[in-house]
């Protein structure tokens, strides 16, 4: 190749880069074309792959293999995991469901606060200890169970 600089050599038997100052010739690799990809593979270094590829072939197919399956099970997406994930959906939606039914309860609760005069009075006389214009409250002791502690009453 002429010009100033180094060059590959392409049409030569080994691939070489030429410095044209010095007039060294550096070889790459032991000659053969396994470093060019732009060159086909030798009939002697595709024998060799295909030699280690039906030795070796198995053994790293079930290594392959066993190491997805490792990772199908254990990993972060895994059987166990996606199992896992599952169970906690199955207690959130139980929660949600349990929570709902309360929230429910609430609302009737709070619907009748507003509207019923009956539940009003039953808390204000409860709670409160409100009465009617001429009715008596009166409280009795709380009652002392056996072991000696006071019973609540309602």
């Amino acid at each position: 190749m002429a010009g100033g600089g180094g060059g590959f050599d392409t049409s030569a038997e080994n691939m070489c880069i030429r410095e044209q100052e010095s007039g060294r010739r550096f070889s790459l690799g032991d000659g053969m074309r396994d470093h060019d990809p732009r060159r086909p593979m030798t009939v002697q270094s595709q024998e060799k792959w295909k030699g280690l590829a039906q030795h070796y072939g198995r053994h790293l197919l079930a290594v392959f293999v066993a190491v997805l399956l490792v990772h199908n099970v254990f990993g972060t997406h895994g059987f166990l995991a996606t199992h896992q994930k599952q169970k906690e959906i199955e207690k959130v939606k139980t929660e949600i469901e349990r929570l709902n039914k309360e929230n429910a309860a609430l609302e009737g609760d709070v619907k009748d606060l507003k509207t019923d005069p009956q539940t009003i009075e039953k808390i204000a006389r409860e709670e409160l200890g409100q009465a009617r214009p001429g009715e008596v409250i009166i409280k009795l002791p709380a009652a002392a169970n056996e072991s000696g502690t006071v019973a609540k009453t309602q």
